[in-house]
């Protein structure tokens, strides 16, 4: 069949070649013009393309990378899943934010001794007295001493005013908190929050990795804030944190806590301290972000943070982050990958929606604290809330293609917890007479899980599940690359094999590599 030219423009006749033609009454500088114009339409037009073509590349990048959701709800664990990623698959990167991690670790510690601060004021409040004849007669006084005439009031705690001087030194630490908070969220009263917050995309870790690189080059001598400066405090003089004292770096962590780091270590470690706070009920150790043991580690003027240290930091992200990194080695290195954190408060569980297309896997954290409730919601049990959110995961008609991971996690803290003696029965009845030891209630609740997921998913799919501690990054270490079912082995392979060709073969690498790394871990004791 013959193709007919509907257009040619070395037609004279054409109208389209006739508007084209230039004027005939054209001058050369006129024509000078033009040519300048058309080449710089064609430039622009030229910048158009490669724009078009870089992002048909990216797009198709991007659509063979590997996209993981981390779901659960606030505080199960996925920011430091996250980290152990890094940790594990992109060292380079991991390292390129340490510096940002150091001052939100000495921030996590300022927050530790702040609640601490607030549980010893509740102490004092809480045992104070007024003077009686009785009182008098049986020589209760503050401190020990005997009152000398009845209305008088006085504290019958144990605390001293040794505790008091140090209350006040370690005051001066508050005001450093207020500073950084309102750099990291300059829109929000970010003194109410109980947790460390900050916002996503707003460049935090640049501002804090700024902050550091600025104060870690202070020649700063740690000094022990001596007594003369408490009675100059006490007489009207300026208090610690202003002046020309060590402390006149208001948003500097590091000399305002190498000056503090003996004070902090003596309030923690006093037996006194530690009897007050069990009678207050209250277990700094299970705090997010608990970094009172290591106090004289993380305090000293020349501190720079741990593997552990950055992967054990607390801080609470508002909004969704994407982290996108290129593994640089395990089961695919080179390969890109994109990993969301979205938040798990119950407020924002409604924008995980749009995060649910084109993602190979989700690895859905669930802490077994079986005897403790929502933030948001005391009358919620958390464990209970988890089991409600992996059952609308599992019946997602949206996540019916997807790979669904299940991390048991914080087993540390359900060893103390049973280690205690708090009976699971108590919490969850369905539980009876089963022994109350870790052995028996993770297979109770891994049961229960792998029930859903079995009964709610729309087809058939494999049930993949860790008992995890993401704070130890040496036992993560081995479920994200080891074992019998490693986790990135769990989604990297289906996913190799879907998208065909080449990349069976890859996926037939990866058992190889899996196979050689679990003899590796076995032979150095990680599994």
């Amino acid at each position: 069949m013959a193709v007919r030219t509907l257009w040619n423009s070395n037609d004279p006749d054409d109208p389209l070649t006739r508007a084209l033609q230039p004027p005939f009454d054209e001058t050369p500088e006129e024509r000078m013009s033009r040519i300048r114009q058309q080449e710089e339409a064609q430039r622009v037009s030229k910048e158009i393309d490669e724009e078009i073509a870089l992002a048909r590349k990216a797009y198709e990048r991007r659509k063979r990378a590997i996209k993981i959701l981390l779901l659960g709800q606030a505080e199960s664990g996925k920011s430091t899943t996250l980290k152990n990623f890094q940790l594990q698959f992109s060292p380079q990167h991991f390292a390129k934010e340490r510096a940002a991690w150091k001052t939100i670790i000495q921030l996590n510690l300022i927050r530790c001794v702040k609640r601490l601060l607030e549980v010893l004021q509740e102490e004092w409040e809480s045992s104070l007295q007024t003077t009686t004849p009785s009182s008098i007669a049986k020589g209760k006084g503050v401190a020990g001493r005997t009152p000398s005439a009845p209305g008088v009031r006085f504290s019958t705690s144990p605390l001293n005013d040794h505790h008091r001087r140090i209350r006040m030194r370690l005051s001066a630490l508050l005001p450093i908190e207020d500073e950084l908070m309102r750099k990291l969220l300059p829109d929000s009263t970010a003194a109410a929050n109980r947790d460390l917050c900050v916002r996503a995309g707003s460049g935090w870790k640049g501002v804090l990795a700024a902050l550091s690189a600025n104060t870690s080059t202070l020649d700063v001598q740690p000094q022990q804030p001596q007594p003369p400066q408490l009675v100059s405090v006490l007489k009207g003089g300026s208090r610690p944190g202003t002046g020309n004292s060590q402390f006149k770096d208001k948003d500097n962590p590091t000399a305002v806590l190498a000056a503090c780091k003996d004070d902090i270590v003596t309030l923690w470690e006093d037996q006194v301290v530690q009897g007050v706070l069990k009678k207050h009920n209250v277990r700094l150790q299970d705090m997010p972000g608990f970094f009172l043991n290591d106090a004289g580690r993380v305090a000293a003027i020349n501190y720079e943070p741990t593997d552990d240290d950055i992967v054990r930091a607390r801080v609470r992200t508002l909004g969704v982050e994407e982290h996108h990194f290129t593994m640089e080695n395990g089961a695919l290195p080179g390969t890109e990958w994109y990993i969301y954190d979205v938040g798990g408060s119950r407020s924002v569980r409604q924008h995980w929606i749009p995060y649910f297309d084109d993602i190979q896997a989700i690895i859905f954290l669930a802490p077994l604290a079986f005897n403790l409730t929502l933030e948001e919601d005391p009358k919620v049990n958390r464990l209970e809330d988890s089991i409600s959110l992996w059952r609308q995961i599992c019946q997602s008609v949206l996540l019916v293609k997807t790979t669904l991971i299940l991390f048991l996690n914080k087993m540390d803290i359900l060893q103390a917890t049973l280690a205690a003696g708090i009976r699971v029965v108590k919490y969850v009845p369905s539980y009876g007479d089963q022994p109350n030891d870790v052995q028996n209630v993770t297979k109770y609740f891994r049961d229960k899980f792998r029930g859903y997921h079995k009964r709610l998913s729309p087809r058939p799919r494999p049930f993949y599940w860790h008992e995890t501690s993401v704070i130890d990054t040496r036992s993560t270490a081995a479920i994200l690359v080891g074992g019998e079912f490693p986790a990135v082995h769990s989604f990297c392979l289906p996913f190799c094999l879907r998208v065909g060709g080449a990349s069976i073969r890859m996926a037939n690498a990866i058992v190889l590599r899996e196979g050689i790394l679990r003899a590796h871990l076995q032979s150095v004791n990680v599994i």
